[in-house]
């Protein structure tokens, strides 16, 4: 694990066997274990190891944080609260009830991943119901002796939340503030419930902390935030740019444009990073699905 102040630490999840891609956040004190974005299933072998190597066992852990529902954040919460039945779960109230019945998350995500779904996720158990705390934002509550407020977060997802621990000046903050594997902040926007504008809203409540550091899941701590937060802005009206070009071009269909837009990242990307860097920004946010997302708020807002 790698700490970032007393009793706050983070241990990557390796995903798909990719270093830097997914984070999970450990608050650790005398009291207890809380987790903020447990990840999926598939990464629990590396939760169980890089936890076991501090000393700490699934059964310590006594919180699980979730900034949104996303199998990619929360989809191993199910199969936690199945070796440990002690542990409660936070979690937005638009969230909530997806994690208790999680049959249509399935079938959006198996819109979107299709036979992949078991190797990128693994088991996706409903969380029992008297787990669950919801939250609506405003909140202060307390996780591995830790105070954290929260904020409602949406933009990337209906259900996002950001938790400010104020005593260390950290902001664990999701996907609100984007994906930064190395020196470059993407935006990941897939679908269904891209709202730029609500974004923005999003950003100023996490400005209005004044957050020292930044946490995000893909990937770890980011500062100083102004800087980071400006340059996620930038890039947010770039790639919504190109999607709006995209769907200008004369092409034969959809799968023409999502594959001119990726490629358009791609090339984005290996002018900044070595090419496993940008591979990595690809493995945390698919490019495809951020198209998507995109294109689906841009239609929207046009058809108004």
């Amino acid at each position: 694990m790698h700490p970032l102040a007393a009793g706050v630490s983070y241990l990557d999840l390796l995903f798909r066997g990719t270093p830097r891609v997914i984070a999970t956040v450990v608050l650790h004190a005398a009291g207890g274990v809380a987790l903020i974005d447990p990840g999926p299933t598939s990464t629990l072998p590396a939760l169980r190891q890089a936890l076991g190597a501090s000393g700490i066992a699934i059964g310590d852990v006594t919180t699980i944080l979730l900034t949104h529902i996303h199998l990619d954040h929360a989809g191993s919460t199910g199969t936690l609260l199945r070796e440990n039945r002690g542990l409660r779960v936070y979690v937005h109230e638009r969230g909530a009830p997806h994690l208790i019945d999680p049959a249509k998350l399935l079938a959006s995500a198996t819109r979107l991943y299709g036979d992949a779904m078991d190797t990128l996720w693994g088991a996706v158990l409903p969380v029992p119901s008297q787990a669950v705390v919801t939250l609506k934002g405003g909140e202060r509550l307390e996780g591995g002796g830790r105070a954290l407020d929260v904020a409602y977060t949406p933009g990337h997802a209906s259900h996002h939340v950001s938790f400010f621990s104020a005593d260390t000046g950290i902001a664990f903050v999701g996907d609100t503030a984007g994906v930064k594997v190395a020196s470059y902040v993407l935006p990941p926007t897939p679908p269904p419930d891209i709202d730029l504008e609500i974004w923005q809203d999003s950003l100023a409540k996490i400005e209005a902390w004044r957050p020292e550091t930044l946490f995000l899941t893909h990937f770890g701590p980011s500062a100083p935030c102004r800087p980071h937060l400006t340059e996620l802005r930038d890039h947010l009206e770039l790639t919504s740019r190109l999607v709006k070009t995209s769907l200008e071009r004369d092409e034969s269909g959809d799968d023409a444009r999502e594959a001119w837009f990726a490629e358009e990242i791609r090339r984005e990307l290996r002018r900044r990073l070595a090419d496993d860097e940008a591979r990595a920004y690809e493995t945390a946010a698919p490019f495809d699905l951020n198209w998507r997302g995109l294109a689906r708020y841009v239609r929207k807002r046009e058809s108004r």
